[in-house]
C-alpha cells in the first residue's frame, strides 16, 4: 500500500513536516533546532507523506541556475518516521519532488545526502557532486540528478 503524498497547502499541514523534522532531525539524529529550522521555510515547498498520520516529509526550494545556466531546485530535509522507514516512502517523497520540479521547469535536483543514505540517492540516478562535509555533525555528499531527457550531471 502506497501513501499519500501531497504539497502542503494548510499550517497544520505544515506544522506536521516540521514536527516531523523535529522528531528525525532535532530528536533523533541531536541536529541543533536552530539549525534544522533554519528560516528558509516560508521559500519552500513542502511535499508531506500521509498515511492516516504524517509519515514523512522534504522541502523544494529555488537554487538558483547552475554554470550552464539550467534551473536547479534543492530538495531538502527529507525525513521518513523512524517505524516507517523501508516501506518506500522515501522513494515516494522523491519521486514527488522531481515531478514538481520538473512541473515547475527545473532542469536538476541537488541535495546534500548523508552519507549512509548516499546508496539510497544513486539508485534513484543522482550521482555525487562533491567530497565528503560535515554539516551539523553528520557527513554529507552533495548529488545531483539531471530532470528530463539530459541525464548527464
Amino acid at each position: 500500500m502506497s501513501v499519500d503524498v501531497r504539497v502542503v497547502e494548510t499550517d497544520a499541514e505544515l506544522n506536521a513536516c516540521i514536527d516531523l523534522r523535529r522528531s528525525v532531525f532535532v530528536e533523533e539524529q541531536d541536529v541543533p533546532e536552530d539549525r534544522e529550522l533554519d528560516g528558509l521555510d516560508g521559500e519552500a515547498t513542502h511535499l508531506l507523506a500521509w498515511d492516516g498520520y504524517p509519515v514523512g516529509t522534504a522541502r523544494i526550494r529555488d537554487y538558483g541556475a547552475d554554470d550552464d545556466g539550467r534551473r536547479v531546485a534543492k530538495v531538502e530535509r527529507v525525513a521518513v518516521e523512524a517505524s516507517r522507514r523501508g516501506e518506500g516512502i522515501g522513494r515516494d517523497l522523491m519521486a514527488h519532488a522531481e515531478a514538481f520540479a520538473t512541473d515547475e521547469g527545473y532542469d536538476r535536483v541537488r541535495l546534500d545526502a548523508q552519507v549512509p543514505v548516499v546508496a539510497f540517492y544513486e539508485r534513484l540516478g543522482y550521482t555525487g557532486t562533491s567530497e565528503e562535509f560535515e554539516d551539523a555533525g553528520i557527513p554529507h555528499r552533495t548529488m545531483e540528478k539531471a530532470l528530463g531527457g539530459d541525464r548527464a550531471v
